[in-house]
């Protein structure tokens, strides 16, 4: 036998070692780091998301509309999305709290129900965070032949 041949055994355990030579970063690309999400980004999702429902007419308290309303008009002040949301968002899961109004003549209860569902697959879907809670406060009611807090922006 001569002395370059080669144990079975050898090729084996070179291969092995070669293998994990080669392999780079270790483990699953996704594991790699962490993702954090502020508590804005969440409100301002939960917040778009609030308003899509049909029957939720404004989001926050009298107060912080009539504030909003001013901000608006100032340039540059925009309008925040996240008004009447809050969220407190851990590293895998969320909390929510939403303060909104409603249109007159609709079921508060569905409404709520719908804007709970709609926030809870919204959030869940775009960040990955589970929802372990979404809590909605009905603070007022729009009455029809009510003018609006938040009118709409016109050029002057």
């Amino acid at each position: 036998m001569s002395d370059t041949a080669q144990n079975p055994g050898d090729t084996q355990a070179a291969s092995a070692t070669r293998t994990s030579v080669t392999k780079r970063g270790g483990g699953d690309p996704a594991s790699r780091g962490r993702t954090t999400i502020a508590d804005g980004v969440v409100e301002k999702i939960a917040g778009l998301a609030a308003r899509d429902v049909d029957g939720v007419h404004a989001m926050g308290s009298g107060l912080s509309r009539t504030f909003g309303a001013v901000r608006d008009r100032v340039p540059g002040g925009g309008k925040s999305v996240s008004r009447g949301v809050k969220a407190e968002v851990g590293e895998v899961q969320t909390a929510l709290d939403l303060e909104i109004v409603v249109e007159y003549g609709v079921s508060i209860a569905d409404t709520a129900r719908a804007v709970r569902e709609n926030v809870i697959v919204a959030v869940e879907r775009m960040t990955g965070l589970e929802v372990v809670e979404v809590n909605i406060a009905v603070s007022d009611v729009k009455l029809p032949d009510e003018e609006d807090d938040e009118p709409e922006s016109k050029l002057q």
